[in-house]
């Protein structure tokens, strides 16, 4: 076994050596190359998740910039975020940031998909933006001599602007699935479906959202015994904002929700909410700071007697959140801190702390952290009754706790040739494959 071993890693090094020292078909027809050329060309560092932006499209369509893997290798940042809209598409802005000799230009540009719209016509649109937003930077290059500017006049009906629209900015959605699995001795299958209806206007936000699901797992013990769990979820929500300005908001969130996995029958909640945000919202994209509190009111009606010998109560309770997200060049923090409690109690609380981190410690080196961790004592829903094993394993009952915590973290490093141009898709990639399963 171990000389084999030996002999494949002696095999798999001769491969590489070989494959490394193998000239590049672009090597071979050009025999005078212009060493130069690519070098006087503008180097830019795309800052975008992958969700957002195809790379491989960008380097295609986009080859009159060299793309570089690091900031600290490039001479323009483009840092690309992205909100949902209300009419379920995605607001995208490009910030065009120059560095070295080009420190202090900068420029945002804007792009709006449809949610009809097909991921085609959303990276069109975003590919679009970019070249647009290049051209200031690499025109001084030795690409700005072959660039070609031009422009396409949109049809007369384009041009027109609808002067009323019938659906008066409403935006609805409609969805349902189902599931089923299945082998000789468990089955499962589970259903669910969501509605949602928004308005979004610059002075009032309203979001109506629906939502219910409904699981069933059966299975066949080694004595014989079939054992059937289920579980429904049903959740309506209601929310309607109203702007007081660049820093100040104020609306009212309403609830209504049934869940066997938090033994509650019915629970409906209702509260109004101020909120205050240290930068204007137009700045949301690439930094925000808000402070949220909300006083209203939560009607209980239990499906078994609590811990508590309730089988229903109301009661008042209060809510105080701050958030902070920040989307930079030298990586992006989303962090929040929740507190809430009953009114009749401050006993019976609840405190969440989130953190989410991205950040470039030096040259390819970054920091990946996510974590939370909640002291959870506001239970008073927990059912007295003794919940089975088979809940339990399957989660299907909320256990009493009086703590909650998560923590994903790690670094990752990345060195080599600081260019990143060329695209080759032919039989994929070993990244995060198993040669051998």
């Amino acid at each position: 076994m171990t000389d084999n071993l030996l002999r494949l890693h002696a095999a798999w090094l001769l491969l590489a050596v070989t494959a490394s020292s193998l000239p590049s078909r672009a090597s071979a027809q050009q025999e005078m190359p212009n060493p130069g050329a690519e070098d006087a060309l503008l180097r830019v560092f795309l800052d975008c998740e992958r969700r957002t932006c195809d790379f491989d499209h960008f380097r295609r369509e986009v080859a009159f910039v060299n793309y570089v893997r690091d900031r600290a290798d490039a001479e323009l940042h483009v840092l690309v975020t992205s909100q949902e809209t209300a009419a379920g598409g995605e607001a995208y802005e490009m910030y065009f940031m120059g560095l070295e000799e080009r420190a202090g230009q900068q420029d945002t540009l804007r792009f709006v998909s449809r949610e009809s719209d097909s991921d085609e016509e959303e990276r069109a649109g975003l590919t679009q933006i970019f070249k647009l937003g290049l051209v200031r930077y690499a025109a001084p290059t030795s690409a700005g001599p072959l660039l070609d500017i031009r422009y396409s006049v949109p049809a007369q009906a384009r041009q027109t602007t609808a002067t009323t629209d019938p659906w008066n900015l409403w935006v609805f959605s409609v969805q349902a699935g189902a599931e089923l699995e299945g082998e000789s001795r468990q089955s499962s299958q589970a259903f669910d479906a969501s509605f949602s209806a928004s308005r979004t206007t610059e002075d009032v936000k309203i979001d109506i959202s629906s939502f219910g699901e409904f699981e069933e797992e059966e299975f066949e013990l080694s004595d014989g015994e079939v054992l059937v769990s289920t579980s429904r979820n049903i959740n309506h929500e209601g929310l309607i904002v109203w702007s007081l300005g660049p820093h100040w908001s104020a609306g009212v969130r309403a609830s209504a929700l049934t869940s066997t996995r938090v033994n509650q029958d019915l629970t409906l909640r209702a509260a109004p909410a101020v909120q205050y945000s240290i930068f204007p919202y137009s700045e949301s994209t690439r930094r925000q700071i808000t402070f949220l509190y909300s006083l209203g009111v939560a009607s209980f009606d239990y499906e078994e007697v609590t811990l508590f010998d309730k089988t229903g109560e109301t009661h008042a309770e209060q809510r105080v959140e701050v958030a902070a997200e920040f989307r930079q060049p030298w990586g992006e923090i989303n962090s929040g801190l929740e507190a809430s409690m009953f009114v009749h109690d401050p006993s019976l609380h609840r405190i969440d702390l989130f953190a989410r981190v991205e950040y470039r410690i030096v040259r390819g080196l970054s920091l990946d952290l996510e974590g939370s961790v909640a002291r959870v004592k506001d239970q008073i829903y927990v059912s007295r009754e003794n919940v089975p094993d088979e809940d339990i394993l399957l989660e299907r009952r909320q256990l009493g706790t009086d703590f909650e915590y998560e923590l994903e973290f790690g670094f990752s490093f990345t060195f080599g040739s600081v260019f990143n141009n060329v695209v080759n898709p032919r039989m994929g990639s070993n990244r995060g494959r198993r040669f051998f399963d």
